[in-house]
This record gives C-alpha cells, sequence and structure tokens, in this order.
C-alpha cells in the first residue's frame, strides 16, 4: 500500500471516520487494530509545538556542536534541551554568554543533564526515547575514534530508528532539522508496530 494512502487512513481515523472503503468493494477497515496490521505502523505521542531536542557530542565533535548551538541559539530556546555530560556543561555555558540576563535565569529550567556518555548518559537518553520523552536527536558521534561505550552509541542510534526520531549525525543534517517548520509546530510521528515481533513464538 502506498504512503499516501497509509496517511489517508490514519487522518480518517483520527477525524473519526472509523471506516474505509475500497472501490471493489471487497475490503472494509473498520477498527484501529485492522488498519495496523494491514499497513505495519501505528502512531506514537503527538509532538508538541515545544520540542525535546537531544543535544550529544563525542569529544572531538564537542566544538562543532557548540559553534552550531551559537549559530542557532534563537531557535534552539524555544524548545527544551536534553544533553550528557560534559555536552550539557558546555552547550549551558555558550548559552549564557549569548542571552540577556533575564533569559538566562530560566535557562536551567530549558536544559536537562543526563549523566556522561561513557557513565551511562547514552541508555539514559535511550530510555528517554522509548518513553516518548525525546522529539530530536542532534548527535555528533566521532568516526574517527573508538569509544569505550560504542555498544552505548549504537544502540542509541538503533533505539532512534525503532521509535522513528529525527536524528542529524552530522551538521548538514542538524541545519535541515532545526530549519524544518515541523520543529516549529505539532507533529504526530508514525512508528512501525512491532506486535507481531513481540508476540512471535518463541
Amino acid at each position: 500500500m502506498c504512503v499516501n494512502l497509509a496517511y489517508t487512513l490514519i487522518l480518517n481515523l483520527l477525524k473519526g471516520k472509523l471506516e474505509f472503503k475500497e472501490a471493489n468493494d471487497k475490503i472494509i477497515f473498520n477498527s484501529w487494530s485492522i488498519i495496523q496490521k494491514f499497513i505495519y505502523i501505528k502512531v506514537r505521542g503527538l509532538m508538541e509545538e515545544i520540542k525535546n531536542l537531544a543535544l550529544v557530542a563525542h569529544d572531538n565533535r564537542k566544538a562543532d556542536l557548540i559553534e552550531w548551538v551559537e549559530r542557532n541559539y534563537e531557535s534552539i530556546m524555544h524548545h527544551k534541551l536534553i544533553c550528557t555530560g560534559t555536552t550539557g556543561a558546555l552547550i549551558e555555558e555558550s548559552l549564557k554568554k549569548k542571552l540577556s540576563k533575564k533569559k538566562k535565569v530560566n535557562l536551567s529550567k530549558t536544559i536537562s543533564k543526563l549523566k556522561s556518555g561513557p557513565l551511562g548518559g547514552d541508555q539514559q537518553l535511550g530510555a528517554l526515547i522509548v518513553d516518548g520523552k525525546v522529539d530530536a536527536v542532534i548527535f555528533l558521534w566521532d568516526p574517527m575514534q573508538a569509544q569505550p561505550h560504542d555498544v552505548d552509541v549504537k544502540a542509541l542510534l538503533r533505539i532512534a530508528v525503532v521509535y522513528n526520531v529525527p536524528m542529524a549525525c552530522n551538521r548538514s543534517t542538524a541545519d535541515f532539522l532545526i530549519s524544518s517548520p515541523l520543529l516549529n509546530e505539532p507533529y504526530q510521528p508514525l512508528i512501525k508496530d512491532y506486535s507481531g515481533y513481540i508476540n512471535r513464538s518463541v
């Protein structure tokens, strides 16, 4: 089934139109569970206008992320930030230099700092993604150097894909993400329905 038809089905469901009939009159969808099984996707929590943005960077990429934050701080400050360890402290210090005294007061409410990546910060962030508390991730990871927590990094990248969370792993993609009009308006993401895997025979 094409993506457009899938979206049409979901939109009709959300509008209260619980019945969809194909032209040949052979297939009638009258429940969300049947639609899920047919198109293999489901709706996850609605992203609000103010997003929860995760900002993460490995040591050799921290300077890149800080520079990116300084260039885009006006857009970033409309949202809530979630950062790992040292990255969060550096971003907070950088934003303090950019913001007026009045806005600095609320900075602690804007930035949530997790543990450092090697100490479990990536796993904490992954758990937040699973709980639907992260709307987008900007993760500038180092492709040229092995990390002591490589398995955690891989797990974080994987879980973001599983839950269809937008993720930028380089500055160009981060630029596209931060400039998207969808970032500043409510958005309804979809995720693949994994119930077949969960309910498999073992």
